[in-house]
């Protein structure tokens, strides 16, 4: 989801509340603790060098039981920071911690922000020798049916 797509929602909603992919809400009370860019450069294992820059919010739970982030403050925390730090309309990572910080991409299913699992992946998959994966078929899919031995067909 780009940071666009977050601003139009925003006005549309009387609370933001953000949900792991499982159905787990991240509880009322956190805090958006960062708006920011990341630049990340880096050469592949096929040696590629790559760039890749995104918008990063971080979620923080606190103490503050009593806290809970309205839609216009985190539209007035987005435009602060496209004002300061010239951020531009790019594809939104979060970052929340549960067990450990998890880096999340973010969706919306009509009422909540949906955290979505992110995955790794070799983007040089050609160059390292990871074999392409191989179509699964079942055995009645691999043979042509006209050519197809049946029950007294006098083949056999």
């Amino acid at each position: 989801m780009k940071l666009s797509e977050v601003k139009q929602i925003l006005p549309t909603l009387e609370n933001v509340e953000f949900q792991l992919e499982n159905g787990t809400f991240v509880p009322e009370h956190f805090h958006v603790t960062e708006v920011g860019i990341i630049k990340k450069n880096f050469i592949d294992c096929g040696g590629v060098i790559r760039n890749e820059e995104v918008v990063n919010f971080q979620l923080w739970n606190a103490n503050d039981f009593e806290h809970r982030l309205k839609p216009n403050k985190l539209l007035h925390i987005i435009t602060l920071s496209e004002d300061k730090l010239g951020i531009q309309d790019l594809e939104i990572e979060v970052e929340y911690q549960s067990e450990t910080i998890g880096k999340y991409d973010l969706d919306f299913n009509g009422k909540n922000f949906v955290l979505k699992n992110k995955t790794t992946a070799c983007l040089a998959q050609d160059a390292c020798g990871i074999p392409a994966e191989k179509q699964k078929l079942t055995l009645r899919e691999s043979v042509d049916n006209s050519s197809c031995c049946t029950p007294n067909s006098g083949c056999c």
